[in-house]
């Protein structure tokens, strides 16, 4: 005889004194699963990057529970007061604004004192935009049998960003990154400029909402694309396909930056450039740039 649904979550084991990190959904609240809502309404309590955010969600769904805040402002002060109540045999719960905490979200922190209390943390896996994304990669995600490296959101400091956009260029294995409405226009033409005219590109677009858009295209027709697009508005979630041309262990970065920061002080741009071409193998259009932000720092 099959379970149904209440009783297969009755099964569930809910062991006191631990941590439930909760992913609640992104957009659609049709997201929300099953067992995050048992976790939600077995808890004592649950923390909360945003109460007032969160009080609408869980009232959606019938939840009354006791929300404390827990952000990156509290997050030291809220952390200790969780945990004294986690020493006394309670269940607590902690969401984010929207998808899984500790993946661009604040979390990480209370996890890590959670665990270094002795105390058990557990994951209520669910919504998030990196996987959402990456199930629909594609071909972009062929290469290297689906690896790929999570960047998080692009730094605010232009020369920053180009520096990690450099990183995106140089990487054999696909890159994913977030946005904002208020840079996604200034990245993405800051990395079509980088990138070969054939890479492949994906643009989500309010993942999971009334208006989701997931848009695929070569690094070449950004710029139209953008000239295009009805709306450049919501949350954006970006993949860009590794380069096939590159070998699987691409140069490490951060060392390459200290080398063309060290060549800037002696030589021009375009000479580091062909040094660097010469000694990595990494395309020279690739060098030019990196030469380039190494001169402006």
């Amino acid at each position: 005889m099959e379970l149904g649904f209440a009783n297969f979550l009755q099964q569930q084991d809910l062991p006191a004194s631990a941590l439930y990190v909760v992913a609640t959904p992104i957009g659609n609240l049709g997201d929300i699963t099953l067992r995050a809502l048992h976790v939600l309404n077995s808890v004592d309590g649950i923390a909360c990057e945003d109460t007032r955010h969160s009080a609408a969600l869980l009232r959606t769904f019938g939840i009354h529970k006791k929300c404390v805040a827990l952000h990156e402002h509290n997050e030291i002060t809220a952390t200790k007061k969780i945990i004294v109540c986690l020493k006394q045999n309670q269940r607590w719960a902690y969401i984010s604004d929207a998808g899984t905490p500790g993946i661009s979200d604040p979390g990480a922190k209370l996890v890590a004192e959670v665990q270094r209390a002795g105390l058990r943390v557990l994951p209520i896996p669910g919504a998030s935009a990196l996987t959402a994304i990456a199930s629909v990669g594609g071909g972009a995600l062929d290469h290297l049998q689906g690896r790929f490296q999570f960047i998080g959101f692009l730094p605010h400091k232009a020369s920053d960003r180009a520096a990690v956009l450099s990183e995106i260029n140089l990487s054999s294995q696909a890159s994913i990154f977030l946005e904002s409405p208020h840079q996604i226009k200034d990245s993405l033409l800051a990395l079509a400029a980088i990138l070969g005219p054939e890479r492949d590109i994906i643009i989500g677009r309010e993942l999971t909402k009334k208006f989701e858009a997931i848009t695929y295209l070569k690094a070449g027709a950004v710029e139209v694309w953008i000239a295009n697009a009805p709306s450049l508005k919501g949350e954006f979630i970006i993949l860009v396909a590794g380069d096939v041309t590159s070998e699987p262990q691409s140069p490490d970065v951060a060392q390459l930056n200290r080398w063309i920061k060290s060549l800037a002080k002696y030589l021009g741009s375009k000479e580091i450039a062909k040094v660097v071409t010469a000694a990595t193998g990494i395309p020279q259009k690739a060098a030019y740039q990196l030469a380039l932000i190494a001169k402006k720092q």
